[in-house]
């Protein structure tokens, strides 16, 4: 193999195993454990696999959980895991036996995928199953046990001293987690294209919720009317660019939910993938120019496992030329 392939191989890093996997519910909950599946089977029919670095979970733990979240919801958590009953919400996500590990599986992946960014060991990571952002500080929410990505936020303020991180989420809903646990924040600067939360769950997101304190002006929300598409993301899209542009960030994360997509069972916007494929190269340029490269993706929701397979493709494709680029 060329020298040149080797060096865009290990340009991108791509987080994918059976315990990763494990993060996700029975019965037919919409979060199901094949989401991943569905993700790797469509990369694999594109060639993709081939073209990035496969690496596993690393395991977490209690600590990296409690940067962001509170001690007593940490502990919470591990003992209704145990138990294996009931719910961790009022009834969107279950307290299933073995749900606290696989969470924290989650958490210690994405922060080694974000040292491995800030180390320079590659200029793109993509974690699928994270994006965990309805978890807040002091509970569980849509399905999200713990925010992976505020564990990483915090841990990019902690350990390497950035003042600049910016949280970029494409997911039909709004990252309510992330945008409250960071509301007067403004090391986090947050944008966030979503539906409408006067037509979806968690009914937040409002345009005029632009941070508080010494953090507003720090935070963009842009609500979409439900059935909107490309056209209307597109739209939205170039106020995040120019958003970006202004803060210069030193670190982006992006919440790349495949639930925006047409036919997710959830939803009602009526994105093709062309709207991830497009943010994602956007984003590694802006971090190109800002931010030494650094872009971990997240996947995030996303109930209909065709579109995730589409929209997922599109934004590891995305990362990939992008990296390669260089």
């Amino acid at each position: 193999m060329p020298d040149n392939a080797v060096e865009s191989h290990s340009q991108i890093q791509l987080y994918a195993d059976e315990r990763l996997a494990r993060y996700g519910f029975s019965d037919g909950h919409p979060f199901g454990r094949d989401r991943q599946a569905a993700f790797l089977r469509a990369a694999e029919d594109q060639g993709l696999l081939d073209r990035v670095q496969r690496l596993g979970a690393r395991a977490g733990d209690e600590f990296q959980a409690k940067l962001f979240h509170d001690d007593d919801y940490v502990d919470f958590v591990a003992e209704r895991s145990r138990a294996g009953t009931g719910y961790l919400d009022s009834g969107d996500t279950p307290a299933e036996s073995g749900i606290y590990e696989a969470a924290l599986d989650v958490v210690g992946t994405a922060v080694a995928a974000a040292d491995a960014l800030m180390h320079g060991d590659c200029r793109r990571a993509f974690l699928p199953i994270g994006g965990l952002h309805h978890a807040a500080r002091d509970g569980a929410s849509g399905f999200c046990v713990f925010n992976d990505c505020g564990v990483v936020i915090e841990h990019l303020k902690r350990q390497y001293g950035l003042q600049r991180v910016a949280y970029v989420d494409i997911d039909a809903h709004h990252g309510d987690g992330v945008y409250y646990g960071f509301e007067d924040d403004p090391a986090l600067i947050f944008a966030d294209i979503h539906e409408d939360g006067r037509f979806l769950f968690p009914g937040t997101g409002r345009a005029g919720e632009s941070g508080r304190g010494a953090a507003d002006g720090a935070k963009l929300n842009l609500p979409l009317a439900p059935g909107a598409g490309d056209r209307e993301f597109f739209e939205a899209w170039a106020e995040v660019e120019d958003f970006l542009e202004s803060w210069q960030p030193e670190f982006i994360l992006l919440q790349c939910g495949a639930d925006p997509l047409a036919g997710d069972p959830i939803t009602h916007l009526r994105y093709s993938a062309a709207a991830h494929y497009h943010a994602s190269l956007s984003l590694a340029r802006i971090a190109d120019r800002h931010a030494q490269g650094r872009l971990l993706a997240t996947g995030g929701g996303g109930y209909n496992r065709e579109n995730i397979g589409i929209a997922w493709s599109a934004v590891l494709k995305a990362l990939i030329e992008s990296g390669s680029s260089r």
